[in-house]
């Protein structure tokens, strides 16, 4: 079963945002309307690739960002970043299960602190990790590159597996979000949509304009989506 259009969901990472206009750059393209502000938060051990940490959360936080912010965690060990990424204000929190040594206490610090709570499965991750904890996960992340770097192309292989996780949501009957991450184009939401996907990661086809100095430059991009969602 696939989402309603009305409730798909468009995520720009900002890992491919200008990190010297962070602010400005995320302030443009929620205003052309996108969803939620996806943060891809690498620590070199994990992932191969150091990018950013609670404080800019948390200083988006300060700037007026009021929209929810979606911390991916590519972080070994996971659950000291999982507190401070709730104090810097962060919404969803997702983490990988191989990054966790009992990924039950993770998830719940999560719910505890107050956010919402996901895992996120790479390429040759089974689901069989959501076996036991369903009933913890607000929103299943599938990776359809591996993780690391942006302006990966998409791999195929993931649209089974999105309909297998869309399977298993939907005989759950909880409200639980299915995002995909890498890869995510114009030429391709469709398809990823109707394989399962409500939820929508795109950094490098979103943050591509070629005017820094035009607040409109995301609207082409961001309506472009949604025009192809619509005809998923």
């Amino acid at each position: 079963m696939t989402a309603a259009t009305s409730d798909y969901l468009i995520a720009p990472s900002i890992l491919s945002a200008d990190f010297a206009r962070l602010g400005e750059e995320v302030d443009d393209v929620l205003a052309s309307g996108a969803d939620i502000v996806h943060f891809d938060v690498m620590d070199n051990h994990y992932v191969p690739n150091l990018t950013i940490g609670p404080m800019v959360c948390e200083a988006l936080r300060r700037h007026g960002v009021t929209a929810p912010i979606d911390a991916h965690l590519m972080v070994k060990p996971v659950d000291r970043l999982i507190g401070d990424f709730i104090d810097a204000g962060a919404s969803y929190v997702t983490f990988h299960p191989e990054a966790s040594e009992h990924i039950d206490r993770s998830l719940q610090l999560i719910r505890d602190g107050g956010c919402k709570s996901g895992l996120v499965f790479n390429p040759a991750t089974p689901l069989s990790f959501l076996d036991h904890v369903m009933d913890k996960v607000d929103m299943i992340l599938l990776m359809s590159v591996n993780p690391g770097f942006g302006g990966q192309s998409f791999l195929p292989g993931t649209l089974d597996k999105l309909r297998e996780a869309r399977r298993r949501i939907d005989a759950s009957g909880r409200d639980i979000r299915l995002e995909i991450d890498g890869g995510v184009k114009i030429d391709n939401i469709a398809e990823i949509a109707r394989a399962g996907a409500d939820t929508f990661v795109a950094g490098s086809a979103v943050f591509k304009a070629s005017n820094p100095e035009d607040p409109h430059r995301y609207d082409g991009v961001i309506d472009d989506f949604r025009q192809a969602l619509a005809g998923a």
